[in-house]
């Protein structure tokens, strides 16, 4: 596995930050790194990372040892942290130059000219930093990131400060990174997650509280399982009332509803004998899976209650 985190434990004082959580990432997966604000992700990042030392557990990169070998985790790894630290009165190219000496990178020029075009920062690139927009700043730190081709990469919230065109290159450029890296990255616009991702990891006050595919996690995850039916003609209500098990029902138009349920299946056949039974002709019939960020809200309440908060 590329990272690898047993039993994970920080601890602040009389918090636990990270609470014994354990995860795994491999080889060309990209895991979306989920969590309320204080849940503990950048803490547990910089703990992969080495920037930061845990009191508890342990972390592997490309099955090292991130306490016994910090420097040879560092060339594994391309790290951009949450708050994205650069030098304001160094030139891009300048910087990235900086960055490519510190890792030993070969062909050092054609490498920055190659990462440049990568992230997008072409038309920038002979500006200071401190010029830069905060977007294109966020692009420097993706970028001096990839300028040494690590195995791993540890991405804090990469989209932050971006517009919707600009969030869209970067999507592609994670996602072709992820083709042949592992890829942790941690965001709070939940629908780059469920664009890119093949897994979610989930912490919440220090907690793991889930680790699996978005597939998975909606199918166990039904509370809030949509099916929407619109008829030809006008259906009364008292019709739909006979529909069940349902949680809910929303009358969305006289011929269209939306039904809440954890049995899909055995609504989708009472609708259709309904139908049948009251001579009604179905226009269409969908399933809406519980979308992320339904799912996020369940999981991370559901540990409040747990925890008594």
């Amino acid at each position: 596995m590329s990272i690898e985190v047993k039993n994970l434990l920080k601890i602040y004082g009389e918090q636990k930050a990270v609470n014994n959580i354990s995860f795994q990432a491999g080889k060309g997966e990209i895991v979306g790194f989920l969590g309320p604000n204080g849940a503990g992700k950048s803490t547990t990042m910089k703990i992969i990372t080495g920037y930061l030392k845990q009191d508890g557990g342990e972390a592997y990169v490309c099955g090292v040892n991130v306490n016994d070998n910090p420097l040879i985790v560092k060339k594994n790894i391309g790290y951009l942290p949450e708050g994205n630290s650069l030098y304001p009165d160094m030139y891009v190219k300048e910087y990235l130059s900086f960055i490519a000496e510190i890792h030993k990178v070969k062909n050092k020029v054609a490498s920055i000219k190659e990462t440049i075009e990568l992230v997008g920062l072409t038309p920038e690139s002979k500006k200071r930093i401190g010029q830069l927009s905060k977007g294109y700043k966020q692009r420097v730190g993706l970028a001096a990131a990839l300028i040494h081709d690590p195995e791993v990469l540890i991405l804090d919230e990469p989209t932050s400060g971006l517009d919707p065109n600009q969030i869209i290159e970067i999507r592609d450029v994670i996602k072709e990174q992820g083709k042949n890296k592992t890829v942790l990255f941690s965001t709070h616009i939940l629908q780059e997650v469920e664009a890119m991702c093949d897994r979610v990891v989930i912490i919440n006050k220090g907690k793991l509280v889930a680790n699996d595919t978005l597939n998975n996690l909606q199918t166990k995850n039904k509370n809030n399982h949509s099916i929407i039916v619109q008829f030809k003609e006008p259906v009364s209500k008292i019709i739909i009332e006979k529909i069940s098990p349902a949680e809910k029902k929303e009358e969305l138009s006289e011929s269209h509803f939306r039904i809440t349920t954890t049995e899909p299946e055995l609504v989708r056949k009472q609708i259709l004998e309904v139908a049948l039974q009251n001579n009604l002709n179905i226009v269409s019939l969908q399933s809406q899976n519980q979308s992320l960020e339904e799912i996020f809200r369940s999981l991370t309440q559901q540990a409040e209650t747990v925890t008594g908060n």
